[in-house]
């Protein structure tokens, strides 16, 4: 096949994007399993679909982990899990002028999105009046858009966070539907899907994506972009993961460079409007392609993870400006 017809190939799947024209399964397979000589011109065609939508801006968001570790879930991707052994730091919900203080960084990293993050199964009334606490506050004093990320959800909890002023809130699918009981037991996908439908419903917006790298197969990486083109999430991260020791999935490889961009493309092609944010393990994933990351997203995660560490900030910064990309301040 020419260039000229791969590229024809290409944006022809970005227009059936712009079009609002859902990939089929068949279609959806070609692009993760595209030759790698293919890859700039499947980006340039996923650039397409990102310009159309989003120009040349580029979010940030900052994560904080309120509460770390003392988690009873058994997720095998996560070093703050009950089954992990990983030397991860352990503390109970932040106090408010810590989250405040992790309010302003954000504030100073460029981030329009302020992620509050807690481990656990869910919320207890004193974290969430502590959440909300802040929420209140960050919300009076600063132009940040807040999200917050406390596990399952109740409905007078969503409506709290609601009323408090969260603009967002994440609980991803993490993987597909068929492969959830080998990565967790202790709860299921299907309440994943229920606490989102929650926050829809309480006017919050949702942010819901996967983490690659977990076994699963290619139709299934697929399948999570319609799961999550179908719950109709805003915003979209897509991890790659960062195999820890200590977790059960401690002997996962890493997605090569070149597969982790067909992903991107493919998320960007089946949620063509939604925002997608390259997100952790970016770095140990795609490395030195990491700037060709944002022709398919446009969203990153600044500063660190909940317990790895994050590329600088000023990297980052500069990635944005070389690429001639700007950062999209205030926005969620």
């Amino acid at each position: 096949m020419t260039t000229i017809a791969i590229e024809t190939k290409w944006q022809t799947l970005a227009q059936k994007a712009i079009n609002g024209t859902c990939l089929t399964l068949g279609e959806g397979l070609a692009v993760l399993e595209a030759d790698n000589e293919e890859v700039l011109l499947l980006m340039h065609a996923a650039f397409t679909v990102r310009k159309h939508f989003y120009g040349n801006k580029v979010k940030l968001n900052m994560i904080i982990n309120a509460k770390s570790g003392l988690c009873p879930e058994d997720c095998g991707y996560c070093s703050q899990s009950i089954v992990s052994t990983a030397p991860v730091k352990k503390y109970t919900i932040l106090d408010k002028a810590t989250l405040l203080a992790g309010a302003r960084e954000a504030m100073l990293r460029k981030a329009g999105t302020y992620c509050i993050v807690a481990a656990g199964k869910g919320p207890t009334d004193k974290e969430l009046d502590q959440v909300v606490d802040a929420v209140r506050e960050i919300r009076e004093t600063m132009p940040l858009k807040i999200c917050a990320c406390l596990g399952i959800l109740k409905d007078d909890q969503a409506e709290r966070l609601a009323e408090a002023g969260v603009h967002r809130y994440n609980h991803n699918l993490n993987t597909s539907k068929a492969n959830y009981p080998s990565i967790t037991t202790t709860h299921t996908y299907d309440q994943r899907v229920e606490t989102m439908e929650k926050v829809k419903t309480h006017g919050m917006s949702p942010c819901s994506g996967v983490i690659i790298g977990m076994n699963e197969t290619n139709q299934e990486i697929v399948e999570m972009a319609y799961a999550l083109r179908e719950l109709d999430a805003d915003s979209i991260p897509i991890n790659f993961l960062h195999a820890i020791p200590g977790t059960p999935l401690e002997k996962a490889g890493r997605t090569p460079s070149m597969k982790a961009l067909k992903v991107l493309a493919l998320f960007r092609f089946i949620c063509p409007s939604k925002e997608i944010r390259v997100a952790g393990g970016r770095e140990v994933n795609l490395r030195t392609l990491q700037p060709l990351s944002l022709y398919a997203a446009n969203s990153l995660f600044v500063g660190d993870y909940l317990t790895t560490t994050g590329q600088d900030v000023t990297a980052d910064h500069q990635i944005i400006e070389d690429l001639g990309f700007e950062i999209e301040l205030n926005a969620v």
